[in-house]
């Protein structure tokens, strides 16, 4: 699978090459200090990315995703990165925001009792939630276990906190289950609690077909009809930064210097759940189970979640400039 992403990648990157201007097209993007997109930016500049797919990238290192909400609507960036859902969100108020796909990397509800292996098994439990009454994973994991009969917030003790501190709480023992962010899972991974309920299963049981894109690149339609060119290439160069992080140790070696201090084990298993999560569909599939998913979310959220929408706006995921997937 590695090889045939490296394979792909690097397929559309040379076509790329002659189409590439005389000179470099900047684009401005704001971007989480501790998100992925760090690693891959490593990855470009140590592998010169930027250069042969002639573009000047001018990044913003933001301290939270708010603020690179905050930047896209204010003009001051071009590209951030997102979830579909805040972008849907926004399409619903009259904004113009649109989507390419990021990653589908999603959580799980972590653990150390073995005797947790199913939803019917946190009856009784005392869960913590990364995030708040309104995050989707959560939302989706209460929508499957109604399925099954099961009320969460019935039958179980549920605790809502920030991730570090739902990951720090279940080190220590005061909770017998976690539903945590894909990387502090693969944190608690490492430290031996297993994945007992993934998330990416809780999508597909919810009528998904595959696993759905979670986060995307955003930008403006009027940019984007601008930019077209520019865009095409900017996908082409970030995927086949994917591809080296997933194949290349010396890339990876970039990426993770990221990441602060983890051990080798643990680094591993950022990599392998990094990978797990480069898109491998096309845009038509991901916007199909995305638009499965907001129906369940927008009846189990409300307009709190999704604003005035009732269903996915057939804008909210971007059809131009689409590159060769895995």
């Amino acid at each position: 699978m590695q090889r045939s992403l490296a394979r792909a990648a690097l397929s559309v990157a040379a076509a790329l090459l002659l189409a590439v201007p005389a000179h470099a097209e900047k684009l401005r993007l704001a971007l989480q200090k501790t998100g992925t997109t760090g690693w891959e930016m490593a990855v470009v500049k140590a592998c010169g990315l930027d250069k042969e797919a002639g573009l000047e990238l001018d990044v913003t290192e933001l301290a939270s995703p708010e603020a690179g909400k905050i930047a896209i609507q204010g003009g001051s960036a071009d590209i951030i990165v997102s979830d579909w859902l805040w972008v849907a969100r926004e399409r619903a108020q009259g904004g113009k925001l649109t989507l390419y796909p990021y990653s589908t990397g999603v959580g799980a509800v972590m653990t150390k009792n073995t005797a947790i292996k199913s939803l019917k098994d946190l009856a009784g439990k005392k869960l913590g939630v990364a995030g708040g009454p309104l995050d989707k994973s959560w939302l989706m994991l209460k929508a499957h276990a109604l399925q099954q009969g099961v009320d969460l917030e019935k039958s179980a003790t549920i605790l809502y906190g920030a991730p570090p501190l739902i990951a720090e709480k279940a080190q220590q023992g005061e909770l017998d289950a976690a539903l945590e962010f894909w990387n502090f899972a693969a944190d608690l991974e490492a430290k031996g609690f297993a994945r007992a309920i993934e998330i990416a299963d809780v999508e597909k049981a919810l009528g998904a077909k595959g696993n759905v894109v979670i986060t995307g690149y955003v930008f403006d339609e009027a940019f984007a009809a601008k930019n077209k060119d520019a865009l095409s290439r900017f996908f082409a160069m970030t995927a086949k930064a994917k591809a080296l992080i997933a194949s290349d140790d010396k890339a990876w070696a970039a990426a993770a210097q990221r990441i602060g201090p983890k051990d080798a084990a643990t680094l591993e298993i950022y990599r392998k759940r990094y990978v797990a999560g480069i898109p491998g569909r096309s845009v038509a599939d991901e916007e199909a189970d995305a638009a499965a998913l907001y129906k369940v979310l927008a009846q189990i959220g409300g307009e709190k979640l999704v604003g005035p929408g009732k269903t996915l706006d057939p804008g909210t995921f971007y059809k131009g400039g689409e590159v060769a997937r895995r």
